[in-house]
Formats: structure tokens, C-alpha cells, sequence
């Protein structure tokens, strides 16, 4: 059974909201020895942006720190920070979340071990910070606080608590997770994924965001498409200027009601929203003078009903348009999902499945295959660990003309009952 951890090991150490405080932490952090564990709490669903409002900080020999980034502000200190440990490791646990909110106030780690990406590599079955201390630490956190909103202040002694368990646990974490990847022969692959994840650029913006709105399926005409884009614009600019999560302004089912529904009145609009929303202030008659205008928009100004396909089509229509390349697919998944298998690793920490798709969609040429599957996979983001663990394996299914047949069940299948079909999600791409 775990041991229960409930409070940091060397106790919980006074929130720093001040210059002083923070070079004061600094100096005992540059002090310090070996690799320095962070952590960020975000106000993710609560406020538009992204950015820390608490910073955890842990070097042994360095001591332990909570810092309140809204309060030290300055982004000179957190300069002076990123200056001052240039040369060390952080280590930070799934870094993809927070490593934006980290180079937003100046901290631009060079050297990095994500303990989540770690343990996925070296197969843990469980990669959540709590279940990889159980498994690999046998201890066990408090995670009671992780859905709150960090944007609070004061902010709460427990909350606190619970925050310094996180980085106080993370550089003996970090260990174990070493030394599973090094037992396992994995620790030079997750080290070139740790740097990659240095190197890869920030995504690009989303090409009509608007139209991810949950619901849309319900959308049938181009109407009520246009109604959605510019409300959601518009409730979109309004969170940001209040830094408010757009969904607690009202949320997509809400959009959605008011597009097809569209009232004909300010007062059933503003009781549309007035049911859903966390806030008071919300521009209602603006809103519906813009549902007003939208609805005078001449048909070539509404938005298309499906937007043209950005590179590849989806896998569903490549039996119709590319039968030799869903032949590939099919033989190229097969194989590398075999692999993944062997390994004990998820297969998109194996390969990207939209690399493989890349390869197999044009016809491959007749010589030279292996220098051309390895040329490519590198071409489209895959690390050298990647292509050498299976370049050798897509040999074959580059070759493939005809899909992968899965039999048929040979005998007969209850009917599902209604519970089990409703509980079937959609499967994903």
C-alpha cells in the first residue's frame, strides 16, 4: 500500500509576493545541487489566458518555493532566474502544458526531462503524476485541488499544500523514471523526444476556431452557420478583454440554441444566456443587434457549409480516392502497432499516426525503399530512434496492394442492450 504523502517533506514554505523574496529564493536555488523541478498551476476554465498563477520551485540543496508570478510580476527577476540556471535541467511533468506559460514570463529551459513523456516511453501503464508516484515511488499525493481556480486570492493553505507536493516529489520521480528508461534500453530515445519538445515551434493559430463549437453536427443550413461564427467571435473577444474562460460567459449548447432558434426578441435573448452564465456584465443588447445584422447577410458573405479539406482527406475515404494508399495504411498500421506492442509503448509515442499517413499516401518508388521510407519519416518531424525502430518494418506495407481483411466473427454475437450502445464513444481517428 502507498505511503500517503500529506504535506511537503520539509515543510510548506511561505508564499513569496515580493522582489525580495524572489532574489532571496533565487540565491538559495543557485545554491543548490543537480537537476530543478517546476511546476505551473494554470486557471485553465476559469480565465481566457493561459498564464502561471502560482510557480513551484524545487533544487535539492535549493530548497523548496511557491511563488506567486501575479504579484512578482517584474519579468527582469524571472530574466535574472533563466540567466542564473541556464545550465541546468528542469524538469517538469508533461511540459507541453506548461512550458508556454513558463517562456511567457522569461524561463526558457535548455535541457529538459518530462517526466510524463518519460514514463510513457519506458511503458508505465499510468502516467498521471499520482499513479507514477504510486508505481515508482510508493507514495501516494493528495490531488484534491487540481481542478481549482489558481486565479483566487488569497490563495488557500491546502491549495498551497497540495502545490508543493508536486515539485517535492519530482526530482526523486525523475530518478526512477531514469532508471527505468536506462533498465529498458529507452533512456537515449526520451532524450531525444525531451530536446525535440525544446526545439518544436509554437502550433499555428486554428484556421475558423469557430468551428469547433460542440453541436455542430445540429447545423444544416449556412444561416445559422454565420450566426455561430459571429457570436463566437464576439464572445470571444469579450473573454479576453475580461480574461474570463469563454464557456463561462455561456457555452456552446447556448450558441447553438440561439442560432437555430434565432429570437426575434432582445429579452428572450439575454434569458437564453442569462441561464448559463457565470457573469453580469455581458453586452446582451449588443449581441442580439449583431444577431440582427447577421441575419441581413447577404448569401455570399455566409460561411460554407464544409470547408476544403487542409492536406490529407480523411482515412474514412481513402478506400474510394487512394486504394493503394489504404492498402499501405492498413499493412503500415498493423506493423507499427505490432512494434508499439513489443516495446510497451503507446504507438504515438512509437511514431505519429499522421506520419505514417504521410508516407504511405503517394506510391513509393521502385528502388531505394528503405532510403526513402527514412528520408521521409525524418521529413515529417519522426526522431532518429523513431526511423531506426521502424523504417525496417515498413518495408513491406509500402509494398502492399491490397488492404489487411479482418475475418469475420465465426460466431454469432448478442445483440447489444441499449445501456452498452450508449455507452460506446465514437471511436477517433
Amino acid at each position: 500500500m502507498p505511503e500517503p504523502l500529506l504535506t511537503p517533506r520539509s515543510g510548506l514554505p511561505p508564499l513569496i509576493v515580493d522582489e525580495a523574496g524572489f532574489l532571496a529564493a533565487l540565491e538559495e536555488i543557485k545554491a543548490g545541487s543537480g537537476p530543478i523541478a517546476v511546476d505551473a498551476e494554470r486557471a485553465s476554465g476559469y480565465r481566457y489566458s493561459q498564464r502561471a498563477y502560482l510557480i513551484q520551485i524545487f533544487r535539492r540543496g535549493g530548497g523548496l518555493h511557491l511563488i506567486d508570478p501575479i504579484c512578482v510580476s517584474d519579468l527582469r527577476l524571472w530574466a535574472k532566474m533563466d540567466s542564473a540556471l541556464k545550465d541546468c535541467e528542469w524538469i517538469i511533468h508533461a511540459s507541453t502544458q506548461d512550458l508556454p506559460c513558463l517562456r511567457e514570463l522569461g524561463i526558457n529551459p535548455e535541457k529538459l526531462f518530462d517526466t510524463e513523456l518519460g514514463g510513457r516511453i519506458a511503458g508505465c501503464e499510468r502516467v498521471g503524476l499520482g499513479p507514477l508516484c504510486e508505481s515508482l515511488l510508493d507514495l501516494q499525493l493528495a490531488k484534491e485541488h487540481s481542478a481549482v481556480d489558481w486565479s483566487i486570492r488569497p490563495l488557500h493553505e491546502d491549495w498551497l499544500n497540495y502545490a508543493a507536493l508536486d515539485v517535492d516529489v519530482l526530482i526523486d520521480l525523475r530518478d526512477a523514471v531514469e532508471n527505468l528508461l536506462r533498465e529498458r534500453g529507452k533512456l537515449e530515445w526520451a532524450l531525444e523526444d525531451f530536446a525535440q519538445i525544446l526545439k518544436n515551434p509554437a502550433p499555428p493559430p486554428r484556421v475558423d476556431p469557430w468551428r469547433r463549437t460542440s453541436g455542430m453536427h445540429k447545423v444544416r443550413d449556412r444561416m445559422t452557420l454565420a450566426i455561430i461564427r459571429a457570436l463566437w467571435h464576439a464572445r470571444d473577444d469579450f473573454a479576453r478583454e475580461i480574461d474570463i474562460a469563454p464557456g463561462r460567459i455561456f457555452n456552446d449548447e447556448v450558441l447553438v440554441e440561439i442560432a437555430t432558434k434565432r429570437p426575434a426578441k432582445v429579452d428572450e435573448f439575454a434569458k437564453m444566456i442569462k441561464r448559463r452564465t457565470r457573469v453580469t456584465s455581458a453586452p446582451t443588447t449588443e449581441w442580439f443587434d449583431l444577431l440582427l445584422r447577421t441575419q441581413q447577410l447577404p448569401d455570399a458573405d455566409l460561411p460554407v457549409l464544409r470547408t476544403p479539406t487542409i492536406g490529407l482527406p480523411p482515412v474514412k475515404l481513402w478506400r474510394d480516392r487512394n486504394p493503394l494508399g489504404n492498402a499501405r495504411l492498413s499493412h503500415a498500421r498493423a506493423a507499427v502497432i505490432a512494434r508499439a506492442a513489443e516495446l510497451e509503448m503507446p504507438v504515438e509515442n512509437l511514431i505519429s499516426p499522421e506520419t505514417i499517413r504521410q508516407l504511405v499516401w503517394k506510391n513509393p518508388p521502385e528502388s531505394e525503399l528503405e532510403i526513402y521510407i527514412r528520408e521521409l519519416l525524418t521529413q515529417h518531424g519522426a526522431r532518429p530512434w523513431q526511423v531506426e525502430q521502424i523504417s525496417p518494418l515498413l518495408i513491406e506495407p509500402m509494398l502492399a496492394r491490397e488492404p489487411i481483411v479482418i475475418p469475420e466473427p465465426t460466431e454469432p454475437i448478442e445483440p447489444a442492450s441499449e445501456t452498452d450502445l450508449a455507452a460506446v464513444e465514437p471511436a477517433s481517428e
